[in-house]
């Protein structure tokens, strides 16, 4: 579950945390070191469950996306089907809200597990390598003309995000800025219910989620204290830049090792 001392401290670092606008080559200048040389040609939210017969097979596949260099891949767990008999000790009702979130948005209402969102858009099975291929293949041609750099850097005792503006023709002036923490992988013995009996291995498993700004289209820099984000769940940090808070995922980057 997120921890409410976790994300207090968090968020209180975020409101003294200092914004400033500027290029991303300018920043660069300053020093720390990028988090990647290229951008992720897709970010994947597996929306899966401790009590779901149906997720292991997903939860496998996905190790494959977390170690890819070219995808973000974020494992959702969701707690709708503890009643099933056993409580998903890693979910969070923030990511059930997600889910249903994006369903609505879409417009289809089709929320279930294992599901993959891709770019906070098309929607997959989650144990179906052939559709989640298909989805990032189009996803890719279809947020090209939009996306927006992103990158990540440590700078002594701070966590640096740099934003970039908006690409020319783009029609994306708004998005949300996401501070995202991974648990790069944890197994858990499941005891009751439908997958009684298992040890499942879970990859880069989201332990906190939060809005940390608004994107306007212009470059920005954003920096928060390091020393907030060093819990041990804390492990790989991503950055998400959405439109609105459940639209297209126009720009993702991460950061290993905190």
């Amino acid at each position: 579950m997120l921890h409410t001392a976790k994300l207090t401290r968090i968020i209180a670092c975020i409101a003294g945390c200092a914004i400033s606008t500027l290029g991303i080559g300018a920043a660069n200048a300053q020093g720390g070191a990028s988090a990647q040389a290229t951008e992720p040609r897709a970010v994947l939210e597996l929306f899966t469950s401790q009590g779901c017969s149906s997720c292991p097979p997903a939860d496998a596949l996905f190790e494959t996306y977390a170690n890819r260099k070219d995808v973000i891949a974020l494992s959702m767990p969701v707690d709708y089907w503890d009643y099933l008999g056993w409580k998903d000790t890693l979910a969070s009702p923030k990511f059930s809200a997600r889910q249903k979130s994006y369903a609505k948005h879409r417009g289809d209402g089709r929320v279930y597990t294992p599901q993959v969102v891709v770019n906070g858009t098309a929607h997959v099975v989650g144990n179906n390598s052939q559709l989640i291929d298909g989805a990032i293949a189009a996803g890719e041609a279809q947020l090209s003309s939009a996306r927006v750099p992103v990158r990540l850097s440590l700078d002594g005792g701070k966590l640096v995000i740099e934003t970039g503006a908006a690409p020319p023709g783009s029609t994306a002036k708004e998005a949300t800025v996401w501070l995202v923490m991974l648990r790069r992988k944890t197994t858990i013995k499941i005891e009751k219910g439908e997958n009684h009996g298992k040890s499942i291995t879970y990859h880069n498993v989201v332990r906190e989620m939060n809005p940390i700004g608004v994107w306007s289209g212009v470059a920005a820099r954003h920096e928060i204290k390091r020393d907030a984000l060093a819990e041990r769940d804390n492990e790989t940090c991503v950055v998400l830049l959405q439109v609105g808070k459940v639209g297209p995922i126009i720009g993702a980057a991460k950061l290993e090792g905190l």
